[in-house]
């Protein structure tokens, strides 16, 4: 009966936002509000039903006779109202709706293939919207008001959620989910989908496997977790791994895996537990990798001096627009970790610990890809050198139309190549060679 209530009729945009309506959904949520004594998300099928039988009995009871199509949205409305999250529960069971932006009551829009739009879903007031905010938070003992006004949590899927509300936030409550893709983005499938070539997928799997240590870079959305996630794929099944995240967002399909997620301090200002003091535990878990979701503070220095110790194969995020602006920002957070230390010896640090830069980003189109693959060959004077070895390269296009070019080696031999041969991993010289690379075609 669940079902059939969640594939019903539609009904047309001009009634399911009519005040009356809304009043006639808010009655029977709160009529089965009383009659359940409670709200319970993602329960039995069984519950479900049960709950679908009380609300059509509720509609027939009531003295507005609505027409079917109305009643399987009342219906479907209250479902969501009670097991999911409200108004947005259909753009979160939309596969093609990558991010859900609830401006505020009256404004929610939607990212699909890259695009932002605004849809007629609404909620009722920002009472509504805190309703939602607080059923994703609670069960993560996430704590939300004026005194803490921001949070980060996720959904049961793993969705990254971002909320802000008043005084922060001046026109009602904000909230931002980002979803991800239930079926798992594994190299292959990011070469389908044009964000790389396979010979580029070829390089990274083998980089990955000689226990590298990468970092992906790149600005917001433009799909650093994704590809991060897809590295980690490759990491053998027999190899102990510690990830550290402030929302856990990373799925790893290997079983020797811990999962460990940031702590934000009690109201009294204690129990903080940061991603430095994680990074840091982590080095006494006999990890053999460790994957940091993203660097944005003092816990670089402490991902560096991993690197530089043994714990090989780390792999990390951060926020940069050019592999050069990578370096410079992990230079500035190294700073933040507090320790007077002269720009040289950073340099050093970083020239010795991190081998390949990934550069991700979002184009004009909305589709991401990896514009560039630069190899840190040490320091060179007061410098760190780069080696750009994959270059993306744009065909010209007409404004408006889908951004088409290629993935091109740069003809630079990596340096890295003799170690990944010493770890068994022949690599076809011609993956190096310009104009041998797979055009990079826009995603069907």
């Amino acid at each position: 009966m669940a079902d059939e209530i969640r594939s019903g009729p539609p009904v047309l945009p001009a009634v399911a936002n009519s005040e009356e309506f809304k009043k006639a959904r808010r009655s029977l949520i709160e009529t089965l509000s009383r009659r359940a004594g409670g709200v319970q998300i993602t329960p039995s099928e069984a519950a479900r039903s049960e709950f679908a039988r009380e609300a059509l009995a509720a509609l027939a009871a009531s003295p507005t006779q609505w027409p079917e199509a109305a009643q399987s949205q009342l219906l479907r409305e209250a479902m969501d109202e009670f097991f999911g999250f409200g108004p947005i529960q259909p753009l979160l069971d939309d596969s093609s709706v990558t991010e859900v932006m609830v401006n505020r009551a009256d404004r929610v829009y939607i990212e699909r293939a890259g695009k932002p739009h605004r849809t007629t879903v609404t909620f009722d007031d920002d009472a509504h919207v805190m309703r939602i905010i607080e059923r994703i938070i609670q069960p993560l003992g996430r704590r939300l008001d004026s005194n803490n006004p921001l949070v980060d949590a996720r959904l049961p899927d793993g969705s990254r959620v971002n909320a802000v509300v008043p005084p922060v936030a001046i026109a009602g409550p904000c909230l931002t989910i980002r979803k991800f893709s239930k079926s798992k983005m594994g190299l292959d499938e990011l070469c389908k989908v044009g964000a790389m070539t396979p010979a580029v997928s070829e390089f990274l799997k083998g980089c990955v496997l000689a226990r590298m240590n990468v970092v992906v870079c790149g600005g917001t959305g433009s799909g650093k977790t994704t590809l991060l996630n897809a590295l980690s794929g490759c990491i053998p099944d027999d190899e102990r791994i510690v990830t550290i995240e402030d929302a856990a967002e990373l799925k790893l399909v290997q079983d020797h895996v811990i999962t460990l997620e940031s702590k934000k301090a009690n109201p009294d200002g204690s129990g903080e537990v940061s991603i430095r003091d994680l990074v840091r535990n982590a080095l006494r878990m006999r990890p053999e990798r460790i994957v940091v979701g993203e660097c944005r503070g003092g816990e670089t220095l402490d991902m560096l001096q991993a690197m530089n110790t043994g714990h090989d194969g780390s792999l990390t995020t951060l926020h940069a627009n050019t592999p050069r602006d990578a370096i410079a920002r992990i230079e500035t957070m190294t700073l933040m970790a507090g320790i007077d230390l002269p720009i040289r010896a950073i340099r050093e640090q970083i020239g010795s610990a991190i081998e390949l830069l990934v550069q991700v980003a979002r184009m004009r189109d909305g589709s991401r890809k990896i514009t560039s693959i630069t190899e840190i060959g040490g320091m060179e004077g007061e410098r760190i050198v780069l080696q750009e070895i994959f270059k993306f390269k744009e065909v010209p296009t007409p404004i408006g139309s889908a951004v088409v070019g290629a993935l091109m080696a740069t003809g630079l031999r990596p340096r890295c190549v003799p170690k990944l041969e010493m770890m068994g991993i022949k690599l076809a010289p011609q993956l190096f060679i310009p104009g041998a690379a797979i055009p990079v075609r826009p995603a069907a």
